[in-house]
């Protein structure tokens, strides 16, 4: 009974959150849009969104498998040789192709999810990281929220797992018959949590802090379009989750101001979907 009473304030404390991040947001993007020296069009918002499409369309076409064949042709076709070859020896250098491939994909991850949102912030708009949320924020304060969260995740994730479609797609790193768990996977799992750094800060915080002057709470929604579509080619019922949680983590972020918390519990959820896809699997 106490529990069931701390869950149903916590959902409570929830509703209150979304109240007031939308209070709290509105105002400062009616202050923002009112402002007589924002009267024109605005080039930030025009640059979040160009930058964003062109990085999604960049990491859909050359981080891909097997993307790296069509960069390989670019550097070829710029003069670029010894960047062909560089990329040409490793993607066929003996050993683990899966893991090579699979930190190729990190690594576009890397560059078009970070470094170029992070050049554009520090070089165009001439702003601090911690405005988009490259910062620690309330972590104790609201340690709380994102551990029910966490927990109302975890159990939608096992139950997704007895799904065929999601024990083909998890975990990214296909253990081999007989493997360990030691190295290989675990360095792919180290490789991941690479990966949900740079898809927080791009969508929870490039994007999202991006747009919230001028689109206010709104921004939370002009984020999800493109977060949801990154889930295409995934199970359905994970595509349809994405929606949720791509909401739940732009209020947490709008709250907070940082990515840290969204960082925690994606990789989280990433962790116990790669854990339920091979106890299916039987490999435990």
């Amino acid at each position: 009974m106490q529990r069931l009473s701390y869950f149903c304030r916590m959902l409570r404390r929830l509703f209150d959150i979304i109240q007031q991040v939308f209070v709290k947001t509105e105002a400062e993007s009616i202050a923002y849009r009112t402002s007589i020296s924002n009267k024109r069009a605005d080039r930030k918002i025009i640059w979040v969104a160009v930058i964003s499409t062109v990085s999604l369309v960049f990491i859909e076409y050359i981080g891909k498998y097997p993307g790296y064949a069509n960069l390989i042709a670019f550097f070829k076709s710029i003069g670029f040789e010894s960047a062909s070859e560089f990329l040409s020896e490793y993607m066929e250098r003996k050993g683990n192709v899966q893991l090579h491939c699979l930190a190729y994909w990190i690594s576009i991850i890397v560059i078009f999810y970070l470094v170029i949102p992070i050049l554009i912030i520090k070089l165009v708009f001439r702003e601090k990281l911690s405005d988009y949320g490259l910062r620690f924020g309330n972590l104790k304060k609201d340690y709380g929220i994102y551990l029910i969260m966490l927990l109302v995740m975890l159990p939608l994730v096992f139950a997704m797992s007895t799904t065929h479609s999601f024990q083909l797609r998890y975990p990214f790193y296909e253990l081999k018959p007989d493997e360990s768990l030691f190295p290989n996977f675990w360095i792919w799992e180290s490789m991941y949590f690479i990966q949900f750094i740079g898809v927080e800060f791009f969508f929870r915080g490039f994007i999202l802090h991006g747009s919230r002057r001028q689109l206010g709470f709104y921004s939370i929604f002009f984020m999800v379009i493109p977060y949801c579509m990154i889930h295409f080619g995934k199970p359905m019922s994970e595509t349809f989750s994405a929606i949720l949680a791509g909401i739940a983590l732009g209020v947490l972020s709008l709250k907070s101001r940082s990515i840290i918390p969204g960082i925690l519990i994606h990789y989280s959820v990433a962790i116990a979907m790669d854990f339920a896809a091979l106890y299916h699997k039987g490999y435990f």
